[in-house]
């Protein structure tokens, strides 16, 4: 089975969902990139698949950092180097006969230049919905987890309980007596 992986244009979801639009507005773009890392980690773990965020150095000068947080690859590109330019190199090297790459933009030049390389693409909105429909899967999942661990409740004592038990079992014996041997 291929490994699935996908990158996704950091600043470009956070420029493009309801949510961090709100936090960038306000000038809180760190709390902006924390929410996103969250929101692809939960994605990740149930989708079964490896997400790298690139963040262009632009807005967090300095060398390049990479490092993983909430079990997805974060990227902060060289200084002068675009999200844009980093993941079409790492398309290029990545998109092999084992991996299947996916990369996550807005940025409809930067989706024909991936899309020519082999990858699969998606908007910024595909993704926000795509995610949305996961969160609502791992929630009924969880509920139905919940439910699973709930004994039903039974007005009869334990005792009471195993004696219908033996006396069920024992008038199943009786109906099909060639069962039991």
């Amino acid at each position: 089975m291929k490994k699935e992986l996908l990158y996704v244009d950091g600043y470009n979801m956070i420029g493009a969902w309801p949510e961090l639009v709100k936090l960038k507005r306000i000038d809180k773009m760190a709390d902006a990139r924390d929410q996103l890392l969250h929101e692809l980690s939960n994605y990740a773990k149930y989708q079964e698949i490896e997400i790298r965020i690139i963040f262009d150095a632009q807005l967090v000068p300095g060398i390049q950092q990479r490092y993983d947080k909430y079990d997805v690859v974060v990227i902060f590109t060289s200084e002068g180097e675009t999200a844009d330019s980093y993941i079409e190199r790492a398309v290029g090297e990545e998109n092999l006969l084992i991996t299947n790459v996916s990369v996550a933009t807005s940025d409809l030049a930067e989706q024909w230049i991936v899309f020519q390389k082999g990858a699969a693409r998606k908007s910024a909105i595909e993704l926000y919905k795509e995610l949305n429909r996961v969160k609502k899967n791992i929630a009924l999942d969880a509920t139905l987890y919940k439910m699973q661990q709930y004994r039903r409740n039974s007005p009869l004592k334990e005792e009471d309980e195993k004696r219908l038990k033996e006396f069920y079992q024992k008038l199943i014996q009786s109906e099909h007596p060639r069962d039991s041997l």
